[in-house]
């Protein structure tokens, strides 16, 4: 592995954060109900529920919602003016047809855009954050619309299932002059370590069990946020909030323990117990919760993980613009909020694990 000291990844102009928008679907599996289902309720339930989506939604409605939100608080941003929509996830509804375009075409940033789908697992919403951070920075467009979400799988009476939620964050990059939040550097560690894959024609993806664990979140995470805060030269006590991706309610706090925060930092963003493992939009949708409650000034230690795998590690610092523009859409905790709970039959239905001859 090469030893070289790490490298801060940071365009030549600043950019930043000029909107941010969340969304989560409204219905809820409660954990005991798989548990009931599953292991006659003796098995225990890692989370209280995850956010299941309705028959009338995916990885595009999703999108599309958290993308209008992200709008809503920019500072009269012409969708048309939006140079790049880019859509990460690995729940996308086709295998050939991007989302991206969707999302593009209902947001009114058509014709003049690029648009394309990301992938990197649970990483792919933060691989389209930094790409439109460098789009934005190297000046090839004024504003770049990044977005993680998710209808995440799991097999029946998977471990998986207890977690696997929905929802999505999308943020819009643009001018420093602009921004909510300023985009201060990132840094990423990646290997072939292969913890979680799903091949073409599977419609449920594998995991390595306990091996996703050491080898695979705790090395990457803490690698890449490590690598982040020597290249900048701070410590986990310059920020205010630290927020990590959430596979479960035991990871993230066991990572960022081991680097030095406290619960303080890192319970607001921490989502997982309420709405499961969103994937792409996991890590993503924590850092909107942050921004729902975070005061100018105030720095945030941003770590995602993808499986396969890798982690980014991104540093942003809240401006003044935040007080006056993060009410113009509703907060992370208003879809939280708005929930109706299902039992496991009607979630069998919705996500159709019943398959009709």
């Amino acid at each position: 592995m090469n030893d070289e000291q790490p490298r801060l990844l940071k365009p030549d102009r600043d950019v930043g954060v000029v909107g941010y928008g969340a969304y989560v679907p409204r219905f809820r599996l409660p954990a005991s109900e798989v548990d009931r289902i599953w292991t006659d309720g003796q098995g225990g339930t890692p989370i209280t529920e995850k956010a299941v989506p309705g028959l009338d939604e995916d990885v595009v409605t999703i999108s599309i919602e958290a993308a209008r939100n992200a709008l809503a608080r920019a500072a009269a941003v012409d969708p048309a003016d939006i140079r790049a929509v880019w859509v990460g996830s690995e729940s996308h509804p086709y295998a050939v047809k991007p989302t991206s375009t969707v999302v593009a075409e209902a947001i009114g940033a058509i014709p003049h855009t690029q648009a394309a789908d990301w992938q990197f697992a649970c990483k792919a919403g933060s691989e389209a954050f930094q790409a439109a951070v460098g789009f934005v920075g190297s000046g090839m467009g004024g504003y770049a619309l990044a977005i993680g979400a998710d209808t995440a799988q799991g097999r029946p009476g998977d471990a998986l299932e207890y977690t696997a939620g929905a929802g999505g964050a999308a943020y819009l990059l643009g001018p420093a002059g602009q921004a909510l939040a300023i985009f201060e550097g990132s840094y990423s560690f990646v290997t072939d370590t292969p913890d979680f894959w799903r091949r073409a024609y599977q419609h449920y993806p594998s995991h390595g069990g306990r091996f996703t664990g050491q080898p695979a979140y705790f090395r990457h995470s803490s690698a890449a946020a490590q690598g982040l805060m020597q290249a900048m030269g701070t410590t986990p006590e310059d920020y205010a909030y630290a927020v990590f991706h959430q596979p479960n309610l035991k990871f993230p706090s066991s990572v960022a323990r081991r680097l030095g925060f406290t619960n303080q930092q890192c319970a607001p963003g921490l989502l997982v117990g309420e709405i499961g493992n969103t994937y792409a939009g996991s890590s993503l949708l924590g850092l909107t919760a942050v921004l729902d409650q975070a005061r100018p000034g105030e720095r945030i230690l941003l770590v995602s993980f993808g499986s396969g795998a890798g982690s980014d590690a991104i540093s942003l610092r809240v401006t003044e613009a935040i007080e006056a523009r993060r009410d113009r859409a509703p907060a992370t905790r208003d879809y939280i909020a708005r929930r109706s709970e299902i039992d496991y039959a009607t979630y069998a239905r919705y996500r159709r694990k019943l398959v009709m001859q």
